[in-house]
């Protein structure tokens, strides 16, 4: 298990050195996240992103426009963005009265370039031109799909958005997820970016609903699997409610491994830096706890634990970004050393 102090870390890299191809698979904030620290060192950024939200402003578009959901992609984008702060304020921008109360000005800009454009991943590719990001963002499928969990009781519910609710009433854990349509077909560019890349990155994000839905999409573990790049989980700071409490680092690993099969992780990338003890209380409020790495799961399979101090608290724990970028950016090094 390798240990690194801030110290150590802050003279690793500097901006700009080498240009490695980076696939990152995932969705939510914390893929935005981590995007926005490791476009410092690297352009050649592919993000993948789950497309099963039916929830919030992009539930409301994919139910009126038939569209795919754009909130997402929205976050990825303006992570890799390059334009004036401006710019990035009017695409996150959120209205908070009339019919467009909590929509946002970048999902109705997706819509109407998805209305212009003859795929979702062209009006998405137009959406990062506009901006001018590092990188590229791309849906990991243009199909319609639906999410489906099933409870450790039998219980199953359709709908990203319906899965919390139905958790906290079925008081068990999710047992499995799937897509509806099963294997539904690949964007051909996602695999592509996966085969090439030099690292593959899973979160950090939602397991259920960001991680492993691109894992079930048809041929994403098998470009996985292809590819000659080092395979690192980010592992999330806290757990989530309504979706892994009291699930620990050993929990998440098997959680991917029962949905994609073995051979996905080389690298498990985890947090050493103690949590605020305040900000523990309000989790624990939340049903939220930090998450634990004992090893011994990760060792039996042969998988590399790195563990290094990757917090930002305020009022809320988050992965800081340039951190992050920085240990995965040593892990991809040393493993094509």
């Amino acid at each position: 298990m390798d240990e690194y102090s801030r110290e150590e870390l802050l003279r690793i890299y500097l901006p700009g050195y080498q240009n490695p191809k980076i696939a990152a698979l995932g969705g939510g904030h914390g893929l935005s996240n981590m995007l926005r620290g490791m476009k410092r060192y690297t352009n050649n950024i592919t993000a993948i992103v789950s497309v099963c939200d039916d929830g919030g402003g992009s539930g409301i578009l994919r139910k009126d426009l038939g569209m795919l959901p754009p909130g997402d992609i929205r976050n990825c984008i303006l992570a890799l963005s390059n334009v004036e702060p401006l710019m990035t304020q009017l695409f996150d921008y959120r209205f908070t009265e009339g019919s467009l109360s909590g929509q946002s000005f970048g999902n109705l800009f997706l819509a109407a370039l998805n209305g212009m454009c003859p795929s979702f991943d062209e009006a998405v590719k137009r959406a990062g031109e506009i901006l001018s990001i590092t990188g590229r963002v791309l849906p990991v499928s243009n199909q319609n799909i639906l999410l489906e969990a099933e409870f450790e009781n039998g219980q199953k519910i359709v709908g990203e958005s319906k899965i919390f609710y139905a958790k906290k009433e079925n008081d068990c854990r999710i047992r499995e997820v799937r897509l509806i349509p099963q294997n539904p077909t690949a964007l051909p560019e996602s695999l592509d970016a996966i085969r090439d890349a030099d690292m593959i990155i899973f979160g950090p994000g939602s397991l259920y609903t960001s991680i492993i839905p691109n894992l079930l999409v048809d041929g994403v573990v098998d470009a996985v699997r292809a590819s000659h790049g080092v395979k690192v989980l980010v592992l999330n700071l806290m757990t989530q409610d309504g979706e892994t409490e009291h699930y620990t680092a050993e929990d998440h690993l098997r959680a991917i491994i029962e949905h994609g099969g073995e051979g996905l992780i080389d690298v498990c990338v985890a947090n050493s830096a103690p949590i605020p003890e305040d900000l523990v209380r309000t989790y624990e409020k939340e049903g939220a706890q930090q998450v634990l790495t004992h090893n011994d799961e990760f060792q039996k399979r042969g998988i590399r634990t790195v563990l290094a101090p990757l917090t930002h608290c305020d009022q809320y724990v988050r992965h800081d970004p340039d951190m992050l970028a920085r240990v995965l950016l040593d892990v991809l090094y040393k493993w094509h050393a």
